[in-house]
């Protein structure tokens, strides 16, 4: 009998594994119907829907491993961080899906009240808050929307050899920055921007993505240290803060 693995848990959801099959357990069915949507809509690698009854939505596992996780190198080759690029333009060039993403203003004032409780409560220092505030602000322009993955983590592209074999984890997919994505991926993992750009296709403003560096990891750090998880383990977020000192 296959044993339970427990790939993810925190107080909102929880990923198991038993064989061959993902088990997501999320008591908001507004995000699983996203997650379910969006993969039936992206052109892209996803996993097999195997069935579905809420609180519970059942996966096929995809095949290849993950490119990486964050805090750790990667050992992907650079073929692979390529294809991902092109998977992402593919997935950006995509029809936009029906419902909205969030707006520039809720970013920046979700953005401001988090920096706010991390000096305020002494969770960062004060200057790290303030530079990476700063780097932030070039995010925070306008943008053409595009069909975003919303929460594209190396370790939710997984490639076979050097194809991207599935993208997983899509419920915050929506409308969204195409250099968000393309950011998040490259979290923690910088020098392989390049191999990303380049199967992208496409010029990047460099500094956007620097920005989207440092706005998605002040966002994060609240909600990780709260849901059990160590943004300041080596490579992680706090580490990505510091670099922009």
């Amino acid at each position: 009998m296959d044993e339970v693995e427990v790939v993810v848990a925190h107080s909102e959801r929880a990923t198991l594994r038993v064989g061959d099959v993902f088990l997501k357990v999320d008591a908001d069915q507004a995000r699983i119907d996203v997650e379910v949507e969006a993969m039936a809509l992206a052109p892209v690698p996803i996993p097999e829907v195997l069935w579905r009854k809420p609180p519970v939505l059942a996966l096929a596992a995809v095949p290849g491993a993950a490119l990486g996780r964050l805090g750790r190198p990667s050992t992907a080759s650079p073929a692979a961080w390529a294809a991902a690029g092109a998977a992402i333009r593919k997935l950006h060039d995509a029809p936009l899906p029906p419902w909205p993403g969030r707006g520039l203003e809720e970013l920046a004032a979700e953005l401001d009240g988090e920096c706010e409780w991390l000096v305020t409560n002494g969770v960062l220092p004060a200057d790290l808050v303030t530079r990476n505030r700063q780097v932030a602000e070039a995010a925070l322009r306008p943008w053409t929307p595009v069909f975003t993955h919303g929460d594209l983590q190396i370790s939710h592209v997984f490639v076979d050899g050097d194809e991207v074999s599935g993208i997983i984890d899509w419920s915050e997919a929506g409308r969204g920055d195409a250099l968000f994505d393309l950011a998040i991926l490259t979290l923690g993992h910088e020098e392989r921007l390049g191999d990303v750009v380049a199967g992208y296709g496409a010029d990047v403003d460099l500094d956007v993505i620097r920005g989207w560096w440092s706005l998605r990891s002040l966002l994060a750090v609240r909600w990780l240290v709260e849901h059990g998880f160590d943004p300041s383990a080596p490579g992680c977020e706090v580490d990505v803060l510091r670099s922009r000192l």
